[in-house]
């Protein structure tokens, strides 16, 4: 049986918190799957619960911010999609990589497709298991540092969060690298 896996990130952007891949293979359909960002909160939570139980194999890897300011975010991204790649269950015989570039030293067959969470089910599947996983993520930091807003706008750089970043100074999780450029 020849397995197809889709990859695919959540977390590039924000200024804070860990990016999360997610690689899943499906068997079967589900309905209303589409890229995570066209879907509200409470549809990709529902098609959440409806992937991981019908899934052949699901796997995240998550990478945290320390690792992203070591390495940066390209690479720490690359390493978020082997280790969730190399966690499935089943080996995949293709892996669909969303963006423009193939996951380095992954030896399995690949192709990478830009917006390919618009335009490809299994990477749109994967968007929607990374983004879920990396905002319950954000939740429990907003938690533990309820000051930054974390549960609103999960670490990405809003007029709100880029104001209190400058009212209490960053906290634990924030990427010092991705802040050199905020003036604070």
């Amino acid at each position: 049986m020849n397995l197809i896996a889709g990859v695919d990130e959540a977390g590039r952007g924000p200024l804070a918190g860990p990016v999360v891949a997610a690689a899943v293979i499906l068997e079967k359909s589900i309905k209303g799957v589409a890229d995570s960002k066209s879907l509200s909160a409470k549809k990709r939570e529902s098609l959440f619960s409806a992937i991981t139980k019908s899934a052949i194999a699901w796997k995240i890897s998550v990478i945290d911010h320390l690792t992203i300011d070591e390495i940066n975010i390209l690479q720490a991204t690359f390493r978020a999609m082997a280790e969730a790649v190399s966690g499935l269950a089943e080996k995949p015989s293709l892996v669909l990589v969303d963006g423009p570039y193939k996951i380095p030293n992954l030896n399995i067959e690949q192709s990478a497709y830009i917006k390919g969470d618009k335009t490809s089910y299994p990477i749109s599947a994967a968007s929607i298991i990374a983004k879920v996983s990396r905002d319950r993520i954000m939740e429990e930091y907003d938690k533990i540092y309820p000051a930054y807003g974390f549960a609103k706008h999960k670490g990405y750089p809003t007029k709100a969060h880029i104001e209190a970043i400058r009212m209490y100074g960053p906290c634990p999780i924030h990427r010092k690298s991705f802040l050199r450029n905020l003036i604070v």
